[in-house]
């Protein structure tokens, strides 16, 4: 898109979202005596699209999102043309400054405007770093603390909790940049104890890859915990060509086989504490289109299994393209299917 923590002594980590005790708990503590009728019911699954943090699009509040995920915080020598000065913020090393798309400043008025704007509704907003294009900040920062700190400012800026490393490419396989932010993230979670973290990986129909699991093996290492794993069910590559909600299902399926068996968690837990983000339309990869109604099969299926929460890239692509558009402007502005405005939206906030 453009951990859990396996405890010692056979005890799983408890998921952020979950609700399953673990072995190692007090014993003494009392079981709840509530009827089935009184007990505190299912959780829902939330709707959460990407939206531009720079940016307001009509189609960003379709479907009623919970969450919006601001995207993305970059290295301030992140994205063309941008510099690599370091003199605001108090964040040291070349690039290691946050910025929005890597050119913007991190407290820039009009993002903090639009943030006000997109929470009046009451929802919360997630700070995304990384993406697909530019350059993350751990890439970029010469140390845990430096870059702990690059991520807290971003987090005040945005006034958020909640913290997204959407980590994919040349980063997802560079074991020493993975390290870096996993201890940098521990760090400042040890700082923030209500600071919700998601790493935000590809995936196949076949499930994570190696570079996604070692990336969550680092991240239970150095003790972070993680509420969420969002898998980007999207761009699966040009043998791909089916129908793209059952690929949807299918990597769901395997990544939570994977994740109950690297985090040893419980079934449910594991899917509570798995996200799905579907690109809308139109994908980068030839012979690929999401359509309105796959969003309505993975919605379905999210609910059934109890998963955390679903997304889009993006919403501001929630629209039909008009009559003389190109192809890369349904692959930025627009989902390049036949739809109404805001469809997506309104199928995964159902």
């Amino acid at each position: 898109m453009r951990a859990y923590r396996k405890a010692a002594a056979g005890c799983a980590l408890l998921l952020a979202l979950a609700t399953a005790g673990c072995s190692g708990q007090d014993e003494s503590s009392p079981k709840s005596a509530e009827s089935p009728e009184s007990a505190t019911p299912a959780p829902v699954t939330a709707y959460a699209p990407y939206v531009s943090a720079t940016t307001a699009s009509p189609t960003d509040s379709a479907g009623s999102p919970t969450t919006y995920n601001l995207a993305f915080v970059l290295s301030s020598g992140g994205s063309s043309g941008s510099s690599s000065d370091s003199s605001s913020g108090s964040s040291s090393g070349n690039g290691c400054t946050p910025r929005w798309n890597g050119d913007q400043d991190i407290g820039d008025a009009t993002v903090t405007a639009r943030v006000a704007r997109l929470k009046e509704s009451g929802a919360t907003v997630r700070v995304s770093f990384g993406g697909a294009s530019g350059k993350e900040l751990a890439a970029a920062c010469d140390n845990a603390s430096d870059l702990a700190e690059a991520y807290g400012e971003a987090l005040d800026a945005a006034g958020s909790t909640q913290a997204d490393f959407d980590i994919e490419g040349d980063e997802l396989t560079d074991a020493g940049s993975v390290a870096l932010r996993s201890e940098a993230i521990a760090l400042l979670q040890e700082e923030r104890s209500d600071l919700e973290v998601s790493f935000t990986l590809p995936v196949m129909p076949s499930g994570l890859d190696s570079d996604s699991l070692a990336l969550l093996a680092s991240a239970n290492e150095h003790g972070v915990q993680v509420s969420t794993v969002n898998l980007m069910t999207m761009n699966y590559g040009e043998s791909y060509d089916g129908d793209m909600g059952d690929y949807a299902v299918a990597s769901a399926k395997a990544a939570h086989t994977q994740l109950e068996e690297v985090f040893g968690t419980s079934d449910a837990d594991a899917w509570r504490g798995m996200a799905l983000t579907s690109m809308l339309g139109v994908n980068d990869v030839a012979g690929e289109t999401f359509t309105v109604a796959d969003a309505t099969e993975v919605r379905a299926f999210a609910e059934e299994k109890g998963i955390a929460w679903v997304s889009v890239w993006a919403a501001f692509r929630d629209k039909r393209c008009a009559e003389d558009a190109s192809a890369t402007d349904a692959l930025t502005t627009c989902s390049g299917v036949e739809q109404e405005d805001g469809a997506f939206g309104a199928a995964f906030g159902a």
